[in-house]
């Protein structure tokens, strides 16, 4: 066990000496270990802050770091021996933290620190986490009879493991796609990177000619850029049925997951007193009920319905009478939508990406966060999962105060999308031999853009940039915080709807030309991104906003409605609820071969579940925060108070007294109507 590096895990971990076969003996070793130190706590004649909460919170951090370790390398290198490993242990893991948050000893030593006099000496991060920790107990069970506990601990188990083989399906019907093409001809309008990109991807397999996968990069080069509308039907189909019964003859279908999923919410819900998993899941949120939730979107939607009508009648309209196509498709949105673009403002989305090498775009985004905050990225050399990654610590005024791995580029056996995860958090130790000592926190940020081509550097498009500033939004909300303890620090105890403010207020500064022309260099010429360009870019920013709008609202209706559902009976109607939404807000409807929400990680596998409104909610509160650096002359100094009052205090206080702290007043969903073209200046 001495040389089991998951046992040894310091402040950066040993990822290049991490075996599989450490895993297993790694976990069950610090959970015996952990099950002993509780029972210790629960054995002590007196409940105190630092004999209770304190203890079980180094406790509980070892187990969840190596986990969290695992987990993470479960994301972004899967092999077939680290998913074994990682699907048997699930069980074991998601068992141990049932114990402990069911614990009713450890409830009531908790209720007796809130009830005690020391409860009032204790400082207001402390006093908020002890709040949340009780709730937590009682949304965990700790309240219900032995049998139901059971009953509950069996269901989060399940859950879990349900979760995990949602995104592995999804991830293997995806990999298992391929197209090969010997022939540049049948790839026409395909641009030149991405031509590069097929090639090299046929080229690691040792074929000649042109691999196509559907990976999103490969994705996208296909739908915006192919004139082979036969490929782009084929590329489509193969992605809306992913992880579908209309696909690889149905190994990897999710519908049972999803049907699964939906009656262990319900049941979960029911146990714990609410009549849905909707409630449940609010219980936790700034949102207060699912109806506030539907009004909301729906109020949204409304506002956007008109536009994305207008935006899908020009589109529909461009294809017919300049392409062609008479018999609109969604396999020719994307196509006919470049060309549009491209037509109406005069430049490309390649053009645009010429002007951005993925490490100058990466000194930008350092070069922004020091504006506004004062910290700098420093790059250091450690241990790393895959060649590609990059580390840098952050430092500000002399002092280390958090640092970040970037994993930015697609591959096979890698979770598409985009999020961060934390490795570590702040806190500071206040007992034990670290008494007094500051942990500084560790974020992964994960990205999927199109990976660098041997001998050249990669370039980000726009959209990627944008999906760069978003994922360190949420690495800064982490690493920047103030907080000392670790249950409030960063995004810990953050209202879910409310974490996306960090991220999406980060992306508005993409829109700003000094910040773009400083990390942009032409691969040609190297010049900066001319004004001309970024002027087109600014009258293109709300290009089909309306119809992204819609689309958004679509897929949080979906959530909403099908967790809000509180009969066994109806839950396996989701395919219905998704058609009635899609009749109710969207301008484009998609075939009736259309299995979208079987690749739906979000809400069946990314904790999301009856919270996909909070991208559009937190989309209220950023573009109002980001409405602060509009009206002021002073970008340090407004940068100072949005990170003192929102990213400095994390969970301490909630959400809405944070925002109000910083903005002065409620929020208002007028800057987001104004920056989304619904609403004037």
């Amino acid at each position: 066990m001495n040389d089991n590096v998951l046992l040894q895990l310091g402040d950066e971990p040993a990822f290049d000496r991490i075996q599989t076969e450490h895993i297993k003996p790694a976990l069950q070793s610090a959970m015996q270990q952990a099950r002993e130190a509780v029972a210790a706590v629960k054995a002590q004649p007196q409940t105190t802050w630092l004999n209770t909460v304190e203890r079980l919170t180094d406790i509980t951090e070892r187990v969840g770091r190596i986990w969290g370790v695992v987990a993470h390398l479960n994301s972004v290198v899967d092999t077939p021996q680290l998913r074994a490993v990682y699907n048997e242990l699930m069980p074991e893991v998601t068992v141990f933290f049932s114990e402990i948050s069911q614990d009713i000893e450890l409830y009531e030593r908790f209720k007796a620190i809130k009830a005690s006099e020391a409860f009032a000496k204790l400082t207001p991060a402390q006093q908020t986490k002890l709040n949340h920790d009780l709730r937590d107990f009682v949304l965990s069970g700790a309240e219900l009879p032995p049998e139901q506990q059971a009953k509950l601990a069996a269901l989060q188990t399940e859950s879990a493991q349900l979760s995990a083989q949602f995104s592995q399906n999804v991830l293997d019907a995806t990999d298992a796609f391929a197209l090969y093409f010997d022939d540049a001809a049948e790839l026409a309008g395909i641009q030149e990177d991405a031509l590069a990109m097929f090639a090299a991807a046929a080229q690691a397999e040792g074929k000649t000619g042109y691999k196509i996968g559907l990976q999103m990069p490969h994705y996208l080069a296909v739908m915006q850029y192919a004139d082979n509308r036969a490929l782009r039907e084929q590329m489509y189909r193969a992605y809306v049925t992913r992880a579908s019964e209309l696909s690889n003859e149905g190994k990897f279908d999710n519908t049972a997951n999803i049907d699964r999923c939906l009656e262990i919410g319900l049941e979960t819900a029911h146990l714990l007193g609410f009549d849905n998993y909707a409630e449940l899941s609010l219980a936790t949120k700034m949102a207060d009920t699912p109806a506030q939730v539907l009004a909301f979107l729906r109020n949204l939607a409304a506002q956007a319905k008109p536009f994305a009508e207008q935006d899908f009648a020009e589109v529909k309209a461009f294809a017919a009478d300049t392409l062609g196509i008479a018999d609109f498709q969604s396999w020719d949105l994307a196509y006919a939508g470049e060309k549009l673009r491209q037509a109406k403002y005069s430049f490309s989305e390649t053009e645009v990406k010429k002007y951005f090498p993925a490490g100058k775009v990466l000194a930008g985004l350092f070069a922004q966060i020091n504006r506004l905050y004062g910290v700098n990225f420093i790059e250091k050399t450690v241990p790393v999962w895959h060649k590609d990654v990059r580390y840098f610590e952050l430092e500000n005024g002399g002092a280390i105060i958090g640092g970040v791995y970037l994993d930015l580029y697609a591959r096979e056996g890698k979770r598409g999308g985009a999020w961060m995860n934390d490795y570590k958090g702040r806190r500071r130790f206040a007992d034990g031999e670290k008494a007094g000592q500051l942990q500084i926190p560790t974020a992964y940020l994960v990205c999927n853009f199109t990976p660098p081509l041997a001998g050249k550097e990669a370039r980000l498009s726009h959209d990627e940039i944008l999906t760069l500033f978003h994922e360190m939004g949420h690495g800064l909300h982490h690493l920047l915080t103030q907080e000392e303890e670790l249950g409030v620090s960063g995004i810990n105890g953050v209202e879910w709807d409310a974490v996306e403010l960090p991220s999406q207020f980060m992306e508005n500064f993409v829109w700003e030309y000094d910040v773009l022309a400083e990390m942009s260099a032409h691969e040609e010429t190297g010049a900066a991104l001319p004004q001309a360009l970024f002027d087109k870019m600014v009258a293109a920013k709300n290009f089909q906003r309306g119809m992204f709008m819609v689309r958004q609202m679509e897929f949080a209706l979906f959530d909403m409605l099908i967790y809000s559902e509180s009969d066994q009976g109806r839950l396996k109607n989701w395919a219905a609820v998704l058609d009635s939404v899609r009749q109710e807000v969207a301008v484009s409807i998609p075939p009736t071969y259309n299995r979208f929400a079987n690749s739906f990680g979000h809400i069946f596998a990314g904790g999301y579940s009856a919270g996909y409104y909070s991208y559009a909610w937190a989309e209220v509160l950023s573009a109002d925060a980001y409405a602060a650096f509009e009206e002021s002359d002073d970008v340090r100094a407004t940068g100072k108070r949005f990170w003192r009052e929102i990213l400095a205090v994390g969970g301490g206080r909630s959400a809405a007294e944070s925002f109000k702290a910083f903005r002065g007043r409620e929020p208002s969903i007028d800057a987001l109507l104004r920056h989304s073209g619904f609403k004037a200046a």
